[in-house]
């Protein structure tokens, strides 16, 4: 409230909009820059509910055990880099598909793990999961 005096000599009863003002331009302009950010898209590749029940039971899923020396071992049994993606064509190529279970010591090399989930999934393997330690 001002307390400046006007011709009647009393107090003036305006209320001082000053503020209030400055606060809706802080807010609009926050709003102003925050709008474009939020209306770009990020496409994400959800999975769909289907009502139809599979008519073929899914294969067991193959185990692939990384250790830390970077021996693949399918199933428990040893593979090299060539008989792994080998064996992945044929798996890839199976309806329904059976799921890729990685399960890698965690003192694995990243790029042996990230070699092995690059090359299961140019060869078309669709379901990748990971198998989780107990360290």
């Amino acid at each position: 409230m001002a307390f400046s005096s006007n011709q009647s000599g009393g107090p003036m009863a305006d209320m001082n909009v000053t503020p209030l003002v400055d606060v809706m331009l802080v807010l609009l302009i926050i709003f102003m820059i925050t709008a474009p950010v939020m209306t770009q898209r990020i496409m994400i590749d959800l999975p769909q509910k289907t009502t139809v029940k599979p008519d073929k039971e899914p294969p067991p899923p193959i185990n692939l055990a990384i250790n830390p020396s970077g021996q693949l071992f399918w199933n428990g049994r040893p593979f090299s880099q060539d008989m792994f993606e080998l064996e992945l064509q044929i798996e890839s190529r199976k309806d329904p598909q059976a799921m890729l279970q990685i399960k890698a010591d965690p003192s694995t090399q990243y790029q042996v793990l990230a070699d092995v989930m690059g090359s299961a999934k140019n060869i078309g393997m669709s379901k990748i999961g990971f198998e989780m330690t107990d360290h």
